[in-house]
C-alpha cells in the first residue's frame, strides 16, 4: 500500500500521458505531489525531507516545461533528484559524519559500522546508475517508452536493488537479545533450563 502511495504522483503522470500528453502529464505530476504531501502533513504533520526535495525539484522541472513547452526539462527531472539523493548521502556521510541510511534504518536493524558505510555507499551508486538510466532511456528511445520506463522499469529496478540488498544484509544482521525484563516468566526459564542443559550435557 505505501508503495502505491509513493508512487502515486507517478502513477498518475503515465495515466495523464497516456490520455492526453506530455505537458498535460507534467501539471498533473505536479499537483499530485502537492495533494501527496499535504496529506503525509494532515496525517502526520511532518513531511520527510526527501518529500520536500522532491516537490522542489518537480516545482522546478515541471515549470519548466510547461512554461518553455519542451519535455526536456521533465526528462531531466529523475536524473536531477536521483543524483541530489546520491550527493545527499554522499556528502552527509563525508562531511557530517551522518550516515542517513543508518539513520533511517537503525531502529529496525543492527549492523556493524562498516556494513552500514557499504550499505550507504551502495545507495550512492545505485542512485548515480540511475541517473545515467534515465538519460539513456530518455534520449535513446521514444517518449512513450520513456514514460513507461518511468513509472514500471524504475520501479522494477528498485525493487530488485532492494531485495538484493536485503539478502545481503542477511549475513550481517546482529540478533539483539531482549532484556529479561521484557520477556514472559516462560520465556526467561525455557532460557536458562537450555543453559544447563548445556552445561550438564558437557
Amino acid at each position: 500500500m505505501k508503495l502505491l502511495f509513493d508512487l502515486f504522483p507517478i502513477i498518475l503522470f503515465f495515466i495523464a500521458f497516456k490520455a492526453y500528453d506530455i505537458f498535460v502529464a507534467t501539471a498533473v505530476a505536479i499537483v499530485a505531489t502537492f495533494i501527496q504531501i499535504g496529506w503525509v502533513w494532515l496525517r502526520h504533520r511532518k513531511v520527510d525531507k526527501m518529500m520536500w526535495i522532491s516537490l522542489v525539484v518537480i516545482i522546478l522541472f515541471g515549470g519548466a516545461t510547461l512554461l518553455f513547452q519542451d519535455e526536456n526539462f521533465i526528462k531531466w527531472k529523475p536524473t536531477v533528484l536521483y543524483w541530489l539523493f546520491a550527493a545527499v548521502l554522499l556528502a552527509s556521510n563525508a562531511y557530517f559524519q551522518k550516515n542517513l541510511i543508518r539513520a533511517m534504518l537503525e531502529k529496525q536493524i543492527k549492523l556493524p559500522l562498516f556494513v552500514w558505510h557499504k550499505l550507504n555507499l551502495s545507495w550512492v551508486v545505485f542512485f548515480v546508475l540511475m541517473g545515467c538510466i534515465n538519460l539513456y532511456v530518455a534520449y535513446g528511445f521514444s517518449v512513450d517508452t520513456w514514460v513507461t520506463f518511468k513509472l514500471f522499469g524504475s520501479t522494477a529496478l528498485m525493487l530488485v536493488f532492494v531485495v538484493a540488498q536485503v539478502f545481503m544484509l542477511n549475513k550481517h544482521m546482529v540478533v539483539t537479545v531482549p532484556a529479561a525484563s521484557e520477556r514472559n516468566d516462560a520465556e526467561v526459564s525455557g532460557i536458562i533450563n537450555e543453559e544447563v542443559e548445556k552445561k550438564t550435557d558437557k
